[in-house]
């Protein structure tokens, strides 16, 4: 029997902004300096409408902000000349930044820890003035070259999840007195720029940043946290806490780890990284509802997020639901991430290789990037649907005054319970031409023609263009019903985006 929803395509739909365009990851700042990056921001700028861009290590060493003198007596040297380039290029592009304040420049940090392939700094400040003074001289700078006004609209978000150990060599309260030094510093400079945090990973910390804040008198203009729909590994191998920190994979944690042999570690890897999800499919709307209503008056932002297997029809799927569910609890809702040039972990450059990106490092599309267009091409109304209120077989449905644009996805966590459905759906009101695409394992799936192509590493340009094409979604013509209902009947594979058209 088929899964039946009804549409009212003639009455007007609730407000529903598209708060997921707000803005969109990016991997570290050094990235946004290639020109193939620049490329792929332009145009998920154009087709997807992300307004603002957020990525790690605007002060790593790698951008060359605070250069440590060759002679022990010497002064450190600032420059902003790498900054500069990359926010001149987003403001070309019609974009804004959302900064993330982190890493620590190794010359004024207390420790050598980094994290990741480029080697972000994670300690603390050696002294709390270096870092105070270099983030006034920033944010001064920053109103010289763009101006107040438009300085004012973006954001300042200090460092980036302070929870776990391997992104902070800290305990809560030393992010704390971090973020103090970080607000007080920025609002010294102008009391009108907007400062925000914790930036934790799995929604942690809010009250408690909250708290501080309140107690202490310290500025705090929005909160910013991140969630994935499974348990995070490296938070399961070092949390950081009050009064504690988390264990972290230094030179002491590794040797004893290497003497457990190749086979224990391997096994311990395979446990950690092979756990099964146990979350239920609506859990970062749980965990959003619960962060909106800890953040209360104060705007709510996720800096980042996802929903895993990135490169299938998987992701699209998961990212529909999600953005059904979040409807009025957030902001802005900055999916992680836009490319996979990528370099946590090193730039790989398989045409695929689960990365996070909505596009691949040549920029072709994956399915999440053309469910992301649809929904740009939707309205900013979201109309009333009724029906079965199946488990993982759902729609959402927008509309504006020239179209009425229905997204039917079936999906389930994991891909754990879940298996193609028939569908119907009812949606009233005349219209002059619909038009019907779909995304699943058969359409829009550029991956799928990769594996056929037996996966090579580099492809030539005729299996490129062969993967590029198979990235289009395809819109076909539907022959709409002269009544004052249109009936679709359509089979709805596991972890597919079915999307109706329909010109008014």
């Amino acid at each position: 029997m088929a899964v039946k929803y009804y549409v009212d395509g003639t009455r007007a739909g609730r407000p529903y902004p598209h708060y997921w365009e707000k803005c969109v990851g990016s991997c570290h700042a050094a990235t946004l300096l290639r020109e193939d990056v620049r490329q792929q921001i332009r145009k998920a700028h154009e087709e997807i409408g992300f307004e603002y861009i957020r990525f790690h290590g605007l002060l790593d060493d790698d951008m060359s902000v605070v250069i440590a003198p060759m002679m022990p007596f010497g002064e450190p040297q600032i420059s902003f000349f790498n900054i500069d380039c990359i926010f001149d290029f987003l403001l070309e592009t019609g974009m804004k930044p959302f900064i993330e304040l982190g890493f620590m420049p190794e010359a004024i940090a207390s420790g050598k820890t980094t994290c990741f392939h480029y080697k972000g700094n994670v300690t603390m400040p050696k002294e709390d003035g270096a870092w105070q003074n270099l983030i006034r001289q920033l944010v001064s700078h920053l109103i010289d070259r763009y101006g107040l006004k438009e300085v004012q609209s973006w954001f300042f978000e200090v460092w980036n999840e302070p929870n776990l150990r391997f992104f902070f060599d800290g305990t809560m309260e030393d992010y704390f007195h971090l973020y103090e030094l970080t607000a007080r510093a920025i609002k010294e400079v102008e009391a009108t720029l907007r400062v925000g945090g914790p930036a934790t990973s799995n929604n942690m910390w809010i009250p408690e940043l909250k708290a501080f804040c309140e107690e202490n008198k310290v500025p705090l203009d929005f909160i910013s946290t991140h969630h994935y729909p499974s348990d995070d590994p490296l938070s399961r191998a070092g949390m950081n806490g009050p009064g504690t920190k988390g264990q972290g994979l230094d030179e002491e944690s590794i040797k004893k780890m290497l003497e457990l042999g190749p086979e224990k570690v391997q096994e311990m890897m395979a446990e950690m990284f092979g756990r099964e999800n146990k979350n239920p499919r609506d859990i970062l709307y749980q965990l959003t509802k619960k962060a909106k209503e800890e953040a209360g008056a104060l705007p709510l932002y996720y800096t980042e997020w996802n929903v895993g297997h990135y490169d299938t029809s998987y992701a699209a799927a998961g990212v529909t639901q999600v953005f059904a569910y979040n409807e009025g609890l957030v902001e802005g809702y900055s999916y992680w991430c836009i490319s996979d040039i990528f370099e946590e972990m090193g730039l790989h450059g398989l045409p695929f290789n689960n990365e996070f990106g909505l596009v691949n490092v040549y920029g072709i599309p994956k399915p999440s990037y053309r469910l992301f267009e649809a929904l740009h091409q939707a309205g900013a109304e979201r109309l009333l649907v009724s029906g079965d209120n199946h488990r993982t077989a759902e729609v959402l449905a927008l509309a504006d005054e020239k179209a009425v644009m229905v997204f039917a996805y079936n999906h389930d966590i994991e891909e754990r319970d879940i298996q193609a459905e028939e569908m119907e759906i009812t949606v009233s009101g005349a219209y002059k031409s619909v038009k019907k695409a779909v995304i699943d394992s058969k359409h829009c799936n550029p991956f799928g023609v990769w594996e056929v192509q037996g996966k090579p590493t580099y492809p030539t340009k005729a299996q490129l263009a062969e993967i590029e094409a198979a990235s289009r979604l395809i819109y076909e013509d539907v022959e709409p019903a002269e009544a004052e209902e249109q009936v679709f009947a359509f089979c709805a594979e596991a972890e597919s985006v079915t999307i109706f058209r329909l010109e008014r």
